[in-house]
């Protein structure tokens, strides 16, 4: 059944416009709201919701869950965002946020401009409960009230959207950063208006560094410069944060400099990849293994996939060109990453660039001897390995910018292990 069929449905059995049904079926279906928990959304806007769900429940936020229906709660206004998308063909402005209380945080969007600021306390009444990346989500509508209290909600939260860099975290919105523009550059893309200029690059603070995108672009972003960024969202880009600029942000260039950490911070690769991905990171381990896949290999000249056989998954058949690379299983006993070295740092690690790499091949009439020399070179050492992290349903990769043997001692690193243990 269609959208529009299932809008004619519903204002038949409620006795509304049926137009009036499908603009807010549209809506809420638009935005993920899936299609049965939309229908009941719009039942109890309408006055159809039954005995049992008709009036909304007051909870704690503690207590709310994705099969609610309908909520009140009262909380104090943590953070409050504000956004464009796309809604019908038309641009819509929607405001989004952390409520909390003494009980826990809740995420929400607001559909409407409820004149929200950061430390309101108020009662949001008849809400929806979404479910927004695995977690309960308001959604503030038509049909919400909301009443601005006197009287403070006491909760352990930080109010307002001030983080450092490594305290952000994918589907955060309306954050506050203070940061240094170490690159820039501008592109144009493909946008929703069609080519679209952006500026892209990556910021850095004493705590570490994520990429960003400014979907418009503000004059004071330029690199080099140190700069206050309000009301931003952070979203997930190649399995790290990302820090998403957009028409709603302020920018405030700052006389100063901010300081940025040349270091990465260190984690166990356990630890690492447990956190989802890092723009910046630095692992220690083991090589257990040299993947196929490494040492003298061809690129599609297209696309620069990995050529097998002269065919590229993308077109067909190429003539590839040629270049090196590594792919090293890292193991510290709580847990394995793939470090990917692209052609400098295995140049490097090998010993000799293309040339030789094909005249080594060609002697032994066997590309595999490359990745045979690297691998005796390197299987069975401990390397410190920096660069960007990234985690997926493939598995946790490495993306190299530095590989260097460790010069700790195992003896060193055994006592710290155990020290660890013991706490």
């Amino acid at each position: 059944m269609s959208l529009e069929d299932e809008a004619e449905a519903l204002a038949s059995d409620l006795g509304v416009d049926k137009q009036e049904v499908l603009e807010d079926l549209e809506k809420l279906t638009s935005y993920s709201v899936p299609l049965e928990e939309a229908k009941g959304s719009l039942r109890r806007k309408y006055g159809d919701g039954g005995s049992s769900g008709s009036e909304p429940t007051t909870k704690e936020i503690a207590g709310i869950d994705t099969d609610d229906g309908n909520v009140t709660v009262t909380a104090r206004v943590l953070t409050v965002g504000r956004r464009s998308i796309r809604y019908q063909g038309d641009d819509q402005t929607i405001y989004e946020g952390e409520l909390a209380d003494a009980s826990g945080v809740i995420s929400y969007t607001a559909w409407e401009d409820f004149g929200l600021s950061v430390g309101d306390t108020v009662t949001v009444g008849n809400a929806g409960v979404r479910e927004w990346e695995g977690h309960p989500e308001l959604n503030l509508g038509q049909s919400t009230t909301l009443v601005f209290e006197d009287e403070e909600v006491t909760v352990s939260e930080e109010i307002g959207g001030d983080r450092v860099l490594d305290a952000l975290s994918p589907g955060d919105r309306g954050r506050n950063v203070v940061v240094r523009v170490l690159d820039c550059e501008a592109k144009t893309i493909d946008g929703r208006d069609g080519e679209t200029e952006i500026l892209s690059g990556v910021l850095g603070d004493e705590t570490g560094k994520l990429p960003f995108t400014d979907w418009d672009p503000h004059a004071e972003i330029e690199e080099g410069t140190s700069v206050r960024i309000e009301n931003v969202s952070i979203r997930e880009f190649r399995g790290v944060p990302s820090v998403n600029v957009s028409e709603f942000s302020s920018v405030l260039a700052l006389q100063e400099d901010v300081t940025v950490s040349d270091e990465a911070p260190e984690l166990p690769i356990g630890e690492a990849v447990e956190s989802g991905g890092a723009y910046d990171v630095t692992l220690v381990g083991n090589v257990i293994e040299v993947r196929d896949g490494s040492g003298l290999i061809e690129r599609c000249p297209e696309c620069g996939r990995v050529v097998q056989n002269d065919q590229c998954r993308s077109h067909g058949a190429v003539e590839g060109e040629d270049d090196l690379r590594v792919k090293a299983i890292l193991d510290d006993g709580t847990g394995t990453v793939t470090a990917i070295l692209d052609h400098d740092l295995t140049e490097e690690l090998y010993g000799g660039g293309i040339e030789a790499a094909k005249e080594h091949a060609r002697d032994a009439m066997d590309k595999t001897v490359v990745a045979d020399d690297i691998r005796e070179t390197i299987v069975g050492r401990e390397y410190r390995v920096r660069g960007q992290l990234s985690v997926d349903e493939y598995g946790a990769n490495l993306d190299a910018t530095s590989f260097e043997e460790s010069d700790e001692e195992p003896s060193a690193r055994a006592t710290a292990a155990l020290a660890e243990v013991d706490r």
